[in-house]
């Protein structure tokens, strides 16, 4: 078995807080000597049915579990996901049918062994105890935390102090999901850092449970395309790993530079003497950015397709990228969206790429203006903030507009 240092190394690279790491350090120890693996849990509630990149990072340190010779089990709170997990929340979340919650959990197990190893992963559900309990075992797992404890999380003490509803059941859910950690024997607990007060629960609980506390270990959450929001599929700044190569090879290719690197450090396998490597290229301009982003692009696309289905998707990228003679540097520009939506006439005017709004809605009606590859054929079309736009004006000129 790999040896305790060689074993946290790897595990600390991309860790954004491990509780604790001498129980950590521990816990590898015990698992040498006794020639057990590690029990290996991470939650996933079947909420969001489509997996993008930002889960993979979760997904990742699994399966880094997974090559160090650990346990892991993909826990889906198909229980707990009928409450609905209110981490940030500002109001209380509706229920979920019990269709609801197995279409989304079939759908899951369909795309996490893009990642994890099928024959290492143990998939649960946390009905299997959770829908057992009695009455009784309810007020039990109750009476061992505090509501003074519960509004220390800051999503419930803001709408506490705001006076907006709290369900006594949301107070259930760190409480169920810690308890799944007794039920299962966890040793470790991953999740995003928005899981913190959950994954500290969970080792609370296990003591008052007499069970040796988990170990837990949170990984940073990644932003979306736009650079700016925690990468989400109802922001519209999403890497669905169930998209086409050819999309998800264009969405890397779309990113700031500075974003690519931070997708390389959260995503890609690159060692890290690579990953400091390519840093010191593009800095010294002896690696250009573009170069780098085609090689991430046809990482992701190779891990969730082929390396045959990446290097069609890089030659078609490539193709269209030469026939519209798109420059490689690409003027960027910040907008400020005046709500959830705004007219491209705008956006351009405000972006200082035409003089004004008349000026944008003439080319629009001469057909001069693309976005993202598409001819906006309506000077009344809208797009999105929290997003980042391709425009084409006329035959030559590209800017890129970030939507804020």
């Amino acid at each position: 078995m790999i040896s305790v240092k060689e074993q946290m190394a790897i595990i600390k690279r991309g860790a954004v807080e491990i509780i604790t790491e001498e129980d950590l350090e521990k816990k590898i120890e015990k698992s040498i000597k006794e020639k057990r693996p590690l029990k290996i849990k991470a939650g996933f509630d079947p909420t969001a049915p489509d997996i993008h990149l930002g889960h993979t990072v979760l997904l990742n340190k699994m399966r880094q579990f997974q090559d160090l010779g650990h346990e892991v089990i993909f826990l889906i709170g198909d229980f707990t996901g009928m409450i609905g997990d209110p981490s940030g929340k500002s109001e209380t979340r509706p229920m979920l049918t019990r269709e609801d919650v197995e279409k989304n959990a079939e759908t899951y197990k369909a795309q996490v062994f893009k990642v994890l190893d099928p024959k290492k992963t143990q998939v649960r559900f946390n009905s299997e105890w959770l829908s057992k309990m009695t009455v009784l075992d309810f007020l039990e797992l109750g009476a061992r935390q505090t509501v003074a404890r519960m509004l220390e999380r800051d999503d419930f003490k803001k709408r506490f102090d705001s006076h907006k509803e709290i369900s006594i059941l949301e107070f259930y859910y760190p409480l169920l999901q810690a308890y799944d950690s007794v039920a299962l024997k966890a040793d470790i607990e991953l999740g995003g850092t928005d899981q913190k007060f959950n994954l500290i629960m969970g080792r609370t609980i296990q003591k008052r449970y007499n069970c040796e506390e988990q170990v837990v270990i949170t990984v940073p959450l990644m932003e979306g395309t736009d650079g700016v929001n925690k990468m989400s599929k109802s922001l519209g700044n999403y890497i669905g790993i169930n998209e086409s190569p050819e999309n998800i090879f264009g969405k890397i290719m779309s990113i700031s530079d500075e974003l690519m690197l931070r997708y390389y450090e959260l995503v890609s396998k690159i060692s890290l003497d690579e990953l400091n490597s390519l840093k010191q290229g593009i800095k010294s301009g002896a690696v250009h950015p573009m170069e780098a982003k085609k090689k991430l692009a046809s990482e992701m696309v190779e891990r969730f397709y082929s390396a045959d289905e990446a290097e069609m998707a890089k030659k078609n990228f490539e193709k269209v990228f030469s026939s519209r003679q798109m420059p490689e540097d690409i003027e960027i520009f910040d907008v400020q969206w005046e709500g959830e939506q705004m007219w491209v006439p705008k956006i351009l005017a405000k972006a200082g790429v035409v003089k004004s709004n008349s000026e944008a809605r003439r080319l629009i009606e001469q057909g001069a203006v693309e976005v993202d590859g598409k001819r906006v054929d309506n000077a009344e079309t809208e797009l999105p903030c929290n997003k980042i736009y391709t425009f084409k004006i006329g035959k030559k000129r590209f800017v890129r507009i970030k939507a804020l």
